[in-house]
């Protein structure tokens, strides 16, 4: 409706239509990634008014990070089925009405149809997969930089978010905060529904960067041969190869110590110490900003040094940093300290471990093997979201996980290490090889 005339007055002020794309999409992962992580503020809430334990809470939670995580293999299915504009605006709408409904809920049950349910398959929908699919599709040139970018926003949006969020939840209650996250997925979707293509041929365009007289036909002719049995038959290829196990057991561990534990965890471990939601998940948008710059530096050093002597490095201190984590004693200059180390990897490990895939797989299957290994990431997520919930329950204290989860990823640095070091010849960058497939 408004893309065609859009793209022709942009291209006559030299500008790609490619952008507009890779904005909106922005936005998306933004918005999709600020509601996985307002649930983790409203633990305390929750339990309040409603007598549920931690432990209830974070089961649901941990259900949506699973089905959050097996949505990856078939997300880029979906996209080349149905296209980006449809995906998209679906994955909004489960979003959208999942967190709006649950505003009404009183009983555990209905929190695990709209927050497991809904929100896990709607964020799934919109996941890593969208990234690496628009930058493919729309950029030849600086595809790295985009995919950087938008890999960067699926954290910093679950974290920047928080403060607000949690000053709402204070001074309003907590279905206040859910409030900008429908709102925000209300004005993305009808952006997306007037704005977003498929490809740039829709709007007479070549890709960004792609020399005129070329044909953009190679990803769109190797696509119609996906279907719905595509990511089980390549689970079977590579199941049976060393390093695709354990780029999954290290990708579980990035998850069961990032986005199932501190993302959820975090507020209500602060709460424990005494300190109130508001300084906690500014503690929270403090690693986002570290993470942002932590994930795009990530990328430029995997392309440069050996990858696996980079997640060595990003798994050790980690783990080191949430051996500190209770022993900071809760203060700002404790907690700034965590922040600091802890949020320069929170997903700084994504880039040096697509591109380990892509070594070890090649760009045909690189994509389809790393939306196996990101579902072993949120199984991870899954893991800690309920184990942390289950043991802050039972021994009432987070401890014990924070403990073993820091263990969890001083045993990764020293499995990723096992990998057989890639040839020279394969540092392809992995952000496009992930793209490709």
């Amino acid at each position: 409706m408004f893309a065609t005339p859009v793209s022709a007055w942009l291209q006559r002020r030299g500008i790609h239509y490619g952008w507009i794309v890779a904005a909106i999409t922005f936005l998306t992962m933004l918005t999709m990634s600020a509601a996985l992580g307002l649930p983790g503020a409203m633990l305390q809430p929750l339990g309040k008014e409603f007598g549920w334990s931690t432990e209830q809470i974070s089961s649901s939670l941990a259900l949506r990070f699973a089905l959050f995580g097996l949505m990856g293999p078939f997300a880029a299915v979906l996209m080349e089925r149905y296209g980006l504009r449809a995906v998209i605006c679906t994955g909004l709408a489960l979003v959208g009405l999942g967190m709006a409904l649950v505003t009404m809920a009183s009983q555990l049950w209905q929190l695990f149809v709209l927050w497991s349910l809904m929100l896990g398959l709607g964020t799934g929908m919109t996941a890593l997969v969208l990234g690496a699919v628009v930058a493919n599709r729309w950029f030849v040139a600086r595809r790295g930089l985009v995919v950087g970018m938008l890999t960067a926003s699926s954290a910093t949006g679950q974290l920047a978010f928080l403060p607000l969020a949690a000053w709402m939840i204070e001074h309003w209650g907590w279905r206040s905060a859910i409030v900008p996250v429908v709102i925000g997925t209300i004005l993305i979707g009808l952006l997306a529904l007037c704005f977003v293509r498929n490809r740039p041929s829709d709007v007479g365009l070549l890709p960004y960067g792609e020399a005129p007289g070329t044909q953009p036909a190679a990803p769109a002719a190797a696509s119609p041969a996906m279907n719905f049995a595509t990511p089980f038959r390549v689970l079977k290829e590579v199941s049976t190869n060393r390093t695709f196990w354990v780029l999954a057991g290290t990708f579980f561990i990035c998850g069961l110590s990032t986005n199932g534990l501190v993302q959820t965890h975090f507020i209500s471990l602060c709460g424990d110490y005494g300190m109130s939601a508001v300084p906690a998940a500014s503690v929270l948008a403090m690693m986002g900003a570290f993470d942002f710059v932590g994930t795009i530096l990530s990328g430029w050093l995997s392309d440069r040094y050996d990858n696996r002597k980079l997640l060595f490095w990003y798994y050790g201190l980690r783990g080191l940093s949430l051996f500190w984590l209770p022993h900071s004693e809760f203060t700002i200059y404790g907690l700034g300290i965590f922040a600091m180390f802890y949020g320069l990897d929170w997903i700084a490990t994504v880039p040096p471990t697509v591109k380990l895939a892509g070594a070890a797989f090649g760009p045909a299957k690189v994509g389809l093997v790393f939306g196996w290994v990101f579902a072993a990431h949120q199984l991870g997520a899954a893991t800690a979201a309920y184990g942390a919930g289950f043991a802050r329950t039972l021994l009432l204290t987070y401890t014990p996980a924070l403990y073993t989860a820091g263990a969890a990823c001083l045993v990764a640095a020293l499995i990723v290490m096992t990998i057989r070091r890639p040839a020279a010849k394969s540092g392809t960058p992995a952000t496009t090889a992930a793209a490709r497939a």
